[in-house]
């Protein structure tokens, strides 16, 4: 098993470089972890997340909820734009992304929201998503 939040950042990866309604509005190699602003866009950023542990079971099995935003932008086309690839993104995420190493108990996307930025052509988007991991010590 890889860190929470390494696992859940590749398996968000993995489906929406899978998923051409994504890659139709941005590239595969734009879709990365990071905690800037991109300077090649439209882009998905994977912030670093949070990982909330819950201990070990009797079996060796470990538990924690991992959090984490996705930063949509695009930084020529404006909020519309942003918008658009956000929902690209969610209807990639309504099923549950397939994880390497580890169980995924229950994975949702809890909120989307748009701040605005002071440039009237930059659309930025974050999504969040939370998932509840398991593994093997």
């Amino acid at each position: 098993m890889i860190e929470p939040t390494l696992a859940l950042q590749k398996a968000i990866r993995a489906a929406l470089i899978a998923t051409p309604a994504v890659v139709a509005s941005v590239p595969a190699g734009h879709i990365r972890s990071g905690s800037t602003r991109p300077d090649k866009t439209p882009a998905v950023i994977m912030s670093d997340g949070v990982t909330e542990l819950h201990g070990r079971d009797y079996t060796a099995q470990r538990g924690a909820w991992v959090f984490m935003d996705l930063h949509i932008w695009d930084l020529q086309n404006g909020p519309d734009a942003a918008k658009s690839i956000a929902f690209a993104v969610q209807s990639a995420l309504d099923s549950m992304p397939v994880f390497d190493n580890c169980e995924c108990d229950e994975f949702r996307i809890t909120r989307i929201v748009y701040p605005r930025d002071p440039k009237p052509e930059v659309g930025h988007g974050v999504l969040s998503v939370e998932a509840l991991l398991r593994w093997t010590v």
